[in-house]
């Protein structure tokens, strides 16, 4: 079956992350007729992993594809469009599952000769809560990789060039929910409580001083409010409650642990000031993605000597990855692959994972498995 074909079918089947229930199955499905020396189901909820075993001593190479889609209805009208209503593929997913289900195909027909490489199929990226479930599997034990590998395609750039990075590749990101509580009173007499609008607007103020948005500085951060909630639609009543979500960039874990305690710091003082009760929650959380040094220098001269264009990038990617959970616990890699200077970005309701990507990303990750395991 072509790579072409797989990725579509994998496109109609869009489920969004924590339900990838039917694109689970059907990885699995594809698997076993390869007689992987392992095949485990149900990691970190859906996530499937086979491993390739050729039976001799060396490195465990294992290589990540995520299995959700997005909540955004696409807008497309080729044949292969979504079934699921309002649930789409707009980050690709659908493709870098089917470069690793070849990535299978291709150490199915031209076995290793020492070595073992894991191929790991990951539920629910796009929220962050993916890696850590697997990792967190008592499953996952039995696999503990030497060298950990995934890739992402990117818009912008030209098809199939390799964007790499020594050090941070994508950012630390982390989204900060902060339920503010204060008391209701009598619109005409707002005295008689204590409002929280005026400490939403100091903080949503604060931002601004909080952030340092030029990416050429080591110490990017950036704050940015995504949603807020004040009272209710009462016209008679002064707001006694409040909301505020924001997310949060830095380049590095330490930067962002840096922002986090500036920012909660500030919340507390302006609060404080206010007598207005506060709590704060997380969610969205992706550490940094940081690649092994050694190992990207190795992979830019292979690339190169393949043919293979390369980019070696000089800031890390702003968005978050939650692969960055195995790059901090393992020695690995996280690359880009350009998707098209015309490709639609990420993300867009308009956005669709290009075929002529998939050949390039299987020879990509077979060139580093030739590299390690010849």
């Amino acid at each position: 079956m072509e790579l072409a074909v797989i990725r579509r079918q994998l496109h109609r089947i869009a489920e969004v992350s924590g339900a990838e229930y039917q694109t689970a199955a059907f990885v699995a499905d594809f698997l076993r007729p390869l007689q992987p020396a392992v095949l485990l189901t149900g990691l970190g909820g859906t996530g499937v992993c086979a491993t390739f075993d050729s039976g001799e001593q060396g490195p465990h190479l294992l290589f990540r594809a995520e299995l959700d889609a997005l909540p955004i209805q696409e807008i497309n009208s080729f044949s292969y469009t979504s079934l699921s209503p309002g649930v789409s593929h707009k980050c690709g997913h659908d493709g870098h599952t089917t470069i690793l289900l070849g990535l299978a195909l291709s150490l199915s027909g031209k076995p290793i000769r020492r070595g073992r490489v894991s191929l790991l199929f990951q539920p629910a990226e796009e929220t962050g809560e993916g890696a850590a479930a697997v990792l967190a599997d008592p499953a996952f034990e039995a696999i503990q990789p030497d060298r950990v590998y995934a890739l992402h395609n990117v818009p912008g750039y030209p098809l199939g060039e390799l964007l790499i990075r020594t050090g941070s590749i994508t950012a630390a990101v982390k989204s900060m929910v902060i339920a503010f509580s204060g008391k209701t009173a009598h619109a005409a007499e707002p005295e008689h409580g204590k409002n929280p609008a005026g400490v939403l607007a100091r903080i949503l103020l604060a931002l601004d001083e909080l952030s340092q948005p030029d990416t050429d500085r080591s110490d990017f951060q950036l704050i940015t409010p995504v949603h807020a909630v004040l009272g209710e639609k009462a016209y008679g009543v002064s707001a006694g409650h409040a909301s505020l979500h924001l997310t949060l960039r830095a380049w590095t874990n330490e930067q962002m642990e840096l922002v986090v305690a500036a920012l909660e710091k500030r919340i507390s003082e302006i609060c404080g000031e206010s007598d207005i009760g506060y709590a704060v929650s997380w969610t969205n959380v992706f550490e940094a993605n940081t690649n092994d040094t050694e190992l990207a220098k190795e992979l830019a001269l292979l690339a190169a000597a393949a043919g293979t264009p390369v980019t070696m990038l000089s800031q890390p990617f702003k968005w978050g990855e939650d692969f960055g959970y195995f790059t901090q616990r393992y020695r690995g890699l996280f690359l880009g692959l350009g998707s098209g200077e015309s490709c639609p970005a990420l993300h867009n309701p308009d956005y669709d994972f290009p075929d002529a990507l998939l050949d390039k990303g299987v020879g990509l990750f077979r060139l580093l498995v030739e590299a390690t395991l010849a």
